[in-house]
């Protein structure tokens, strides 16, 4: 079992760089596998798109706080750590064009030895979609093309694509990613695990537990069969808070299936206190 930990961006610092900083080089000190940063690339105030992870449809994050680019923010981290994972979760697809953003992941993963994993979602903001230039209704049918892509322009040699969206042909992109780039798909949706199954290399059911992590598990299994793809290489991460994991919680996760736990800390500033918290919960799993 790998154990990831995600930045607390609601706490408005995760563009401090002293406090990221301490944050990310105090996750790799305790021996957790990797961190991941979210993704906003705009919040547009009073949205009235319903947010599907909490029961007032509201984000637990004020629309002003700052949300770093997820991938800039992972460069930052990638010079101050060493062995770190550096993951997105969820990093929202639809707001990018994949030539770009090829080039951009590539560059990360290159320069910080091959440490990139990608998680990547539709998502559930309307509004934000659509400042990105990109029709709702369309970002399913766009996400598979864009993952084509990438792949397309990872792989060696000219790289040519005709979709419904993107189209080049003879293309090169380097620097070349230093390891094939894990992209998970993210959500609690049945498109997102056939997605998963189809094209990712694994999933991370936001949101969901017990029997509808099976389902989501075997609709993703089911259909990296039919696509002639082995079930058994594709990963599953599931959520846990940091202050409540401990061995005999993460084995009833790994009975679900799960590879990773992606662990949340308490909402605070208080930078001392997360590593506290952090601290113990890695003394909790045996990582030190």
């Amino acid at each position: 079992m790998e154990y990831a930990v995600v930045v607390p961006v609601a706490v408005g610092k995760s563009a401090d760089p002293a406090w990221i900083d301490g944050f990310a080089r105090h996750v790799e000190a305790c021996g957790f596998e990797s961190v991941v940063v979210v993704e906003h690339t705009v919040v547009v105030a009073d949205y009235r798109s319903a947010y599907p992870y909490a029961p007032s449809g509201r984000m637990g994050v004020a629309d002003d706080c700052p949300v770093p680019d997820p991938l800039d923010l992972l460069a930052f981290l990638a010079a101050r750590t060493t062995t770190l994972g550096l993951a997105t979760g969820v990093l929202v697809l639809p707001n990018h064009h994949p030539v770009g953003l090829a080039k951009r992941v590539a560059t990360v993963d290159a320069l910080s030895g091959g440490r990139v994993r990608l998680c990547v979602g539709m998502g559930w903001m309307r509004e934000e979609v659509e400042a990105c230039g990109v029709a709702f209704g369309t970002r399913g049918r766009r996400a598979d093309e864009q993952i084509d892509v990438l792949r397309a322009l990872w792989a060696d040699g000219p790289a040519t694509h005709e979709g419904e969206f993107f189209r080049f042909a003879d293309a090169l992109s380097h620097p070349k990613p230093a390891h094939r780039v894990p992209i998970h798909v993210g959500g609690h949706s049945t498109a997102a695990a056939r997605r998963a199954g189809r094209r990712g290399d694994g999933l991370q059911p936001l949101g969901a537990t017990g029997d509808e992590v099976r389902r989501l598990v075997a609709v993703m299994r089911e259909e990296a069969g039919r696509a002639g793809r082995d079930p058994d290489a594709l990963e599953l991460s599931l959520g846990h808070h940091a202050a409540r994991i401990d061995l005999d919680k993460a084995a009833k996760l790994a009975a679900l299936g799960a590879t990773r736990v992606v662990l949340s800390t308490s909402d605070s500033a208080d930078l001392l206190l997360l590593q506290d918290e952090l601290s113990a919960c890695a003394e909790r799993l045996g990582l030190r």
